[in-house]
C-alpha cells in the first residue's frame, strides 16, 4: 500500500462516514463536516482523484475507489474501536472521539489489534 498522509486518511474517512449517513457525497458536505474551506477540500479531492483513491462524476458526487475504501475502512474501524475503548475507560464521548482522531493514524497494527482484543473483553 502506498504511504498516505494523515490528512488524506481523514478525508477518506470523512467520505466513508458521509456515504453511510447521506448516500451521495459532494465536496461541500466534506467541507461542512470537517470545518474546512471549500478551496482546501477541492485541492484535496483533486489529489485523491489523481492518486486513484476516489472518483468524481459530472455532478460532483464523490465515490471511494477500492484503494480509498481500504484506507477509509481501516481508519474508521480504528476510530470506532478507540472511541469505544476510551469511553469504557470513563472518558466523555466528545473527548473520546477527539482523542481517537489523534491516535488512529499513528498506532502500529500490532498495538491496534491488542487494544481491539482488550476492548472486546471489557
Amino acid at each position: 500500500m502506498m504511504n498516505i498522509y494523515e490528512s488524506a486518511e481523514d478525508y477518506l474517512e470523512a467520505i466513508l462516514m458521509l456515504q453511510e449517513r447521506k448516500g451521495n457525497v459532494h465536496s461541500i458536505d466534506i467541507a461542512e463536516e470537517k470545518g474546512y474551506s471549500k478551496a482546501s477540500v477541492s485541492i484535496a479531492m483533486k489529489k485523491l482523484r489523481e492518486n486513484g483513491y476516489i472518483s468524481m462524476d459530472k455532478t460532483g458526487v464523490i465515490k471511494l475507489l477500492k484503494p480509498g475504501r481500504v484506507v477509509a475502512e481501516r481508519i474508521y474501524e480504528r476510530h470506532k474501536v478507540l472511541t469505544e475503548l476510551f469511553e469504557k475507560l470513563g472518558v466523555s464521548s466528545e473527548i473520546a472521539a477527539k482523542d481517537a482522531c489523534k491516535v488512529e493514524h499513528d498506532l502500529s497494527e500490532e498495538t491496534f489489534e491488542a487494544l481491539k482484543t482488550y476492548s472486546a473483553k471489557l
